[in-house]
């Protein structure tokens, strides 16, 4: 559903974001590159397991869907079609 997907884009932006704050703060402080690389890749791991799967929590409100049309209908399109002259150059 849309809800859930938004709330896994948020989800998903938000632990980039933080991850990615607190690995340069970190990196800056330590002078080492590596620990903040580090750390935003933590995040994006964490992100991805937290929004990725089909948790329950982004399931709930379900789109509702159109009831399935009879075959019937398709038979009758194909029918009434006129056949196509092909005209020679």
């Amino acid at each position: 559903d849309y809800k859930g997907q938004k709330l896994a884009e948020q989800i998903f932006q938000g632990i980039i974001l933080v991850s990615a704050i607190i690995g340069f703060i970190y990196g800056y402080i330590t002078e080492q590159f590596g620990w903040t690389v580090y750390i935003v890749m933590a995040g994006f791991a964490l992100s991805c397991l937290l929004t990725l799967p089909p948790w329950p929590m982004y399931r709930r409100n379900p789109l509702k869907w159109l009831p399935v049309q009879e075959t019937g209908t398709e038979e009758k399109k194909a029918a009434d079609r006129k056949p196509k002259r092909h005209t020679k150059s």
